[in-house]
Formats: C-alpha cells, structure tokens, sequence
C-alpha cells in the first residue's frame, strides 16, 4: 500500500468514527462572522469567530501550531494545552487533517515570535477532506496537473489566485473605461444561425426545440451592427467567442473579447481609444504603465507608434512591397515556403508580413493599412488611388496581436458583393470564410452611419499585465487534452 493509500484509508476511518459519535462532517452552514484578513486587524484579546482550510497542521504535543486560509488571506492558528479547552483539542488531535475546512472561535495574539494568531477556543469540522493535499514543493510543480486541476492549483498557489484577483479587476477597468466615454454595454446572442465578423471555423450544434443547426459565435460584430443600426451610436460588449482552431501560449477555443462600436468616426478614432484603453487600465491595476515582460520592459504609454503594413515589411524583411508585382511576392511566398490563404498581391503581402514582421514587434505598435483581401468588413483606404488597402490596424506587442479595427464598411451594395465572394469561398472548402448573412445585408440596406469597430482580446491583455506566460495561466479552465490520450 501506497502512502497515499494509507492517508486515505486513515481519513476514512475518522470519517466513519465522526459518524458514530454523531457528528456530521459535513454540516448545512456556519456562521462566519470575521474573515481572516479581519482578524489580522483586531486588537489582540479580541474575540474572532472565522472558518478556513487548514493548510498546515504541526503538533508537538501541549501545543499545537496551524495555518488556517480562506479568500482573504491566511493567518496561523494556535491549540494550547490549559488554555484551549480539553475537550476541543483532543477533537483536532484525533479528527482534523490538512486539507480539512473546519470553523473556529478564540481570540487574537500574539506568540512568542511575534506573529498575530488565534488561540482556539473552539473547533468545528465543515468539510472533512478525504485526499490529501499535494506537497507543497513537490506535488504541483507540474504545469500540466495545475491547469488539469486548476482547484489544486489555487489551493497551493496563492500567486495563482492573485493572477484571477486581477483578472476581475482588469475587467472592471475595461468596462468602467468604455462606460465612462459614453459606451452602452450589450448582449449578443453566443448562439447564432449564421456565424461572421471573423475569419475562423466555427463550433456547430443542434437546436432541438427548432429542429436547426446553429453555430457558437466566433465574434459578436455582425449583431453589434445591428444595433448601430438601430440607432445607438456607441455600444461595446464583452463576450465569449468560440473558434475551432488550435490551441497555444496565446489561443484557446474558448476566449473572452470586448468588441465596441462608435458612429461617426473611423479607424483612426478607434487608434485613439486603444491606446488610451491600455494606458488606462495598465495604470489603474499596475500603478505605471511599464510592465516587465520575458526581461523585457514594456510601456504602454500613449500614443502608440503607428506603421503601415508595407513599412514594416521594408523595415523587418528589406522587401519593398509596394514596388512589387503579385508575381515578384509569389516568388519569395515560394523560395521561403510561406502559406497564404490565396493568390493575389494582397494576400501575399499578409503572408510576408506574418512570416517576417510579426515576431519583431516588441514595444506597443499599431499596424495600419492592410491589404483589402485580409476582411470583408472594412472601408477601401480614402488615399489609395489602386485600391489594394483597407483602413484597418491591428495592435502588436510582444510580437503578438492585441486586437483587431476598422472604419467599417457601411456599403450595403458592396458589402453584399464581398460577403457572395465569401460564400463562394466557404462552398470551395474554405472554413474559415464567412457565409453570406442575407439578414446582415438587410439590416445594413436600411442605412448605418459611419463608424468606427474595434475589437481587443481581454485575454491577451490580462496575460500582459498580470506578467503570466501563456492563456492557460490567466482562464480558470482552459482547454486540455484527456488524460491518457496519445
């Protein structure tokens, strides 16, 4: 018999002995008057009734020293022969294990090293645990096994747990940002009919009440439209996308994005509200808006440096793409071995730019002007006379992107044109294009306004400024593959 085996089946037997003296081991509710972080705060004397795990448990005889947590922070508890009642310390010394939730009454002090504690006066058990915790330097040191059995992970990890405490704040700083120039918060359906406002293939289910095939929303931009539409002129939601698409340091198929829409305005406007959104939040939760990133600083201090697809190319690879034909880029799409997702100057151009630039890109940057064939969703640039570019950028850091804007296209004839070339698309087997949305179309023939559309990857942005190393360390479940499966 293991160890392991061995703590377990001496955690039963005092489960079962709890049963025959009549105790339940787990009770319906205690009444926790003081949290733990309160309790540091009380002058010592005072009286103090708190619950909590009991992480540590050492006994030496005529005392006994604990460390009891719970969500606000962890504070040592004390057992003491002639001062906790006889009956309440033989209940921890035969029944209490670490691991267990147990409920508490006593009053502050301070030991003979200083440390403020609680002598125990009285003990209940809540929640007998029957596993055995990890060992603290041994046990969950596997990254695998934290994200696996992320309730381990905060258990042992409280730097864990501070990463998921700023994660909430990062996200009340973000919609108190939006809310604060005027924005509506809104809900979009993650159920859809039709899918759109990304290039990814998405997850389909099955509504049974309809007897329809519906899809998870890769993005809530078509329905965010909608509503400029109908009359609301700045609108943001905060929302679950679903792409069926690989799984990385920076990808997840479940991922959080806010995506905010403004009448009137355009992709410069959005530049504007991008930067000022990361500096804002940055400040707000890090207190500066440098961060420490993979021993490189970061500031995200506004304004962000701006540069043109192009100009990037030329600057990271030495091609000058404007001067080359789609036949020059094929060239060297071949001789390096690039994927595009097509033959044209425009998607060439994206290709290089991945393959080359990306990665280079350290401090924030705004990538502005891509090639048309990169969206169906995005106003023809006002000053290119050729029409190869969009009014589109994308925010880099890190070599990463941070998000995703457009002047939107507001064209319902020529929206309609590109979502057909599309469908046309989809239909030859590419998954990642967008069916045609007839409802789309005719909600956009009705008239919508000029306006501005920017998405950011909440995600990556936590993942940033909380200085973590990949998404499976800022989302309480990401996606794992089974266990045991090749």
């Amino acid at each position: 018999m293991s160890r392991e085996d061995e703590i377990i089946k001496e955690r039963m037997r005092k489960l079962l002995e709890l049963r025959k003296q009549k105790i339940n081991p787990y009770p319906y509710s205690f009444e926790k008057k003081n949290n733990i972080s309160e309790c540091l705060k009380m002058k010592l004397g005072a009286k103090v009734k708190t619950a909590g795990r009991l992480m540590t448990k050492r006994d030496l005889g005529k005392i006994a020293f604990c460390d009891l947590t719970d969500s606000s922070g962890k504070m040592q508890i004390v057992f003491q022969d002639k001062e906790t009642p006889k009956k309440e310390f033989e209940f921890f010394k035969k029944y209490v294990d670490s691991g267990d939730f147990v409920g508490i009454e006593g009053k502050t002090f301070k030991t003979k090293t200083k440390q403020v504690s609680i002598l125990v006066k009285k003990i209940e058990m809540l929640s007998k645990s029957v596993l055995p915790l990890p060992e603290k330097w041994h046990g969950l040191q596997d990254k695998e096994e934290r994200y696996r059995k992320r309730y381990l992970d905060l258990i042992m990890n409280p730097e864990a747990r501070d990463v998921f405490a700023k994660r909430e704040k990062i996200i009340d700083a973000v919609r108190d940002f939006f809310k604060k120039k005027g924005f509506m918060e809104v809900d979009t359906p993650a159920l859809q009919p039709l899918y759109g406002g990304a290039e990814a293939k998405p997850f389909k289910t099955h509504l049974n009440a309809l007897d329809v095939d519906l899809y998870m929303s890769i993005s809530p931009e078509l329905y965010l439209k909608r509503i400029i539409v109908g009359g609301f002129e700045k609108v943001f939601t905060i929302a679950r996308n679903f792409r069926n698409e690989g799984i990385d340091k920076w990808h997840n198929p479940e991922f959080t994005m806010l995506e905010a829409y403004q009448a009137y305005s355009d992709y410069n406007e959005m530049m504007k509200i991008f930067e000022e959104l990361y500096e804002s939040v940055c400040k707000k939760i890090n207190g500066t808006t440098k961060v420490k990133i993979n021993e490189q600083e970061i500031d995200f201090k506004a304004p962000w440096k701006r540069m043109k697809m192009s100009d990037a190319i030329k600057k990271f690879a030495g091609i000058d793409v404007e001067k080359k034909s789609a036949e020059d880029l094929k060239k060297i799409i071949e001789k390096e071995k690039i994927k595009t997702k097509g033959n044209s100057w425009g998607y060439y151009v994206a290709a290089i730019f991945e393959h080359f630039c990306e990665s280079k890109i350290a401090q924030p940057t705004f990538i502005i002007d891509h090639p048309f064939e990169t969206t169906p969703l995005c106003k023809l640039h006002r000053n290119d006379k050729e029409c190869r570019l969009i009014e589109r950028f994308e925010p880099f850091c890190v070599g990463v992107e941070l998000g995703n804007a457009y002047s939107e296209l507001n064209d319902p004839i020529k929206q309609k044109e590109l979502l057909e070339e599309q469908q046309k698309r989809l239909a030859k087997g590419d998954e990642e294009a967008n069916p045609l949305d007839t409802d789309f179309i005719e909600a956009m023939e009705h008239g919508m306004p000029p306006t501005g559309g920017l998405g950011v990857g909440i995600d990556r942005m936590i993942i940033l400024l909380t200085g973590q190393n990949s998404i499976r360390d800022v989302i309480f479940f990401p996606f794992m593959k089974p266990e045991g499966k090749e």
